[in-house]
């Protein structure tokens, strides 16, 4: 895996003993799997009209990937919103 400038000058300074890993506290474990829970807590269903030649390539891609279709599709929707994802246009 490639690194960047920062992540070697971490990584780097760890393997020195330049820096130490701290144990999260029981307080940060609780907020950390609340904000996990959260996040993967779908609880909205909604229906969805695709062409069949767009819904075979995401069932193509799913596959390829060793997703289930639908993870997929709501993994492109949710990068699309939080803006990690854009549409080309033009």
């Amino acid at each position: 895996m490639k690194q960047d400038k920062e992540e070697r000058y971490i990584l780097d300074a760890l393997e020195n003993g330049k820096m130490k890993l701290a144990s999260p506290s029981k307080k940060e474990i609780e907020a950390i799997k609340t904000a996990a829970d959260n996040t993967f807590k779908k609880d909205r269903r909604i229906t969805i009209r695709l062409y069949g030649h767009d819904f075979m390539g995401i069932q193509k891609k799913a596959m390829e990937m060793g997703l289930p279709y639908q993870t997929l599709i709501s993994g492109i929707i949710h990068r699309y919103i939080e803006g990690d994802l854009k549409i080309r246009t033009g």
